[in-house]
C-alpha cells in the first residue's frame, strides 16, 4: 500500500503547456485534486488568468503567459520555473480541417509549428529540468491510426508527433516520454465551426462511437494522470477514443 500511495502526486511539480482550457485544464484539475503544485502556461493571459481563479488561486496553483511559437520564451520560461517533475503538452490552436485543395497552407503550417515544434522546443529546454522520476507526456490524436477525408494535414502533425515521442523515449531514457491520443474530444478546439455544425458533428460521431457520445475534457485526462504516475510506461502512445478506432 505504501508504494502505491508513493506513485501519486502528492508534492509533484507538474508543467502543463495548454493548461488554460480543455484538456490540459482537466489535467491541471486532476493534478492539484492529487496533492500536486501545477504550472499551467498559454498564450492567453486572460485565459490564463481565469484558469488560475477558476482552479483555485492558491499556492499549488501558478499560471504563465508563453508563446510557443517563441523558441526563446519557451527556454526562459524553464529556467524560470526551474525543477520540476512532469511536463504535459496539450497546446494547440484550431483544427485545419479541409482538403489539400482548399487548405491555406500557412493554417496547415502553424498547426506544426505549436504541435509539433511547439513540443519539440518545450521537450528541449524542459527535459534538462525534470527530476529523477519524472515524465513527458505529448498529445497526438487518433487521426494518426485513421484516415478521414479532410485530415491530411491533422493526420500529418498527429503522426510526427507519434514518432518523436516513440524517438525520445529511446534518446531520454531513463527519462519517460509517452503521448495520449484523444478521439473527438467536445472542447474549444472546434470553436471555429458554427454552432450547428458542431452539434451535429458531435451527435452523428457519438452515435457512432461504441461509447454512445463524443469525450470531455476529463474522459482524456485521467490517461494523463496515468501516464505520470506509471513509471514503468515509456514509448507509449494512449489511446481514449471512446472506441472510434475500431469502428
Amino acid at each position: 500500500m505504501d508504494r502505491i500511495k508513493s506513485a501519486r502526486l502528492e508534492g509533484k511539480k507538474v508543467v502543463v503547456l495548454g493548461g488554460s482550457s480543455g484538456i490540459g485544464y482537466a489535467v491541471a484539475e486532476y493534478a492539484l485534486a492529487q496533492g500536486a503544485e501545477v504550472v499551467i502556461a498559454s498564450s492567453d493571459p486572460g485565459r490564463v488568468a481565469m484558469a488560475v481563479e477558476s482552479l483555485g488561486s492558491r499556492a499549488s496553483i501558478h499560471g504563465h503567459t508563453l508563446d510557443l511559437t517563441d523558441e526563446s520564451a519557451i527556454q526562459a520560461f524553464f529556467a524560470e520555473t526551474g525543477r520540476f517533475d512532469h511536463l504535459v503538452f496539450t497546446a494547440g490552436d484550431s483544427l485545419a480541417v479541409g482538403t489539400i485543395e482548399a487548405t491555406d497552407l500557412s493554417l496547415a503550417r502553424r498547426a506544426f509549428e505549436i504541435r509539433y515544434w511547439g513540443a519539440v522546443a518545450a521537450v528541449k529546454y524542459g527535459a534538462p529540468h525534470i527530476a529523477t522520476g519524472g515524465s513527458i507526456v505529448l498529445t497526438t490524436g487518433i487521426a494518426a491510426l485513421r484516415a478521414r477525408q479532410g485530415f491530411a494535414f491533422v493526420a500529418s502533425v498527429c503522426g510526427a508527433v507519434e514518432a518523436l515521442t516513440r524517438a525520445l523515449a529511446v534518446e531520454l531514457a531513463p527519462l519517460r516520454v509517452n503521448a495520449v491520443s484523444p478521439g473527438l474530444i467536445a472542447t474549444d478546439l472546434w470553436r471555429n465551426m458554427p454552432d450547428a455544425d458542431r452539434r451535429t458533428l458531435y451527435a452523428q460521431a457519438g452515435e457512432r462511437l461504441p461509447v454512445g457520445r463524443v469525450g470531455e475534457a476529463r474522459d482524456v485526462a485521467a490517461a494523463y494522470i496515468y501516464l505520470m504516475e506509471n513509471a514503468f510506461a515509456t514509448g507509449q502512445v494512449h489511446v481514449v477514443d471512446g472506441g472510434g478506432v475500431l469502428v
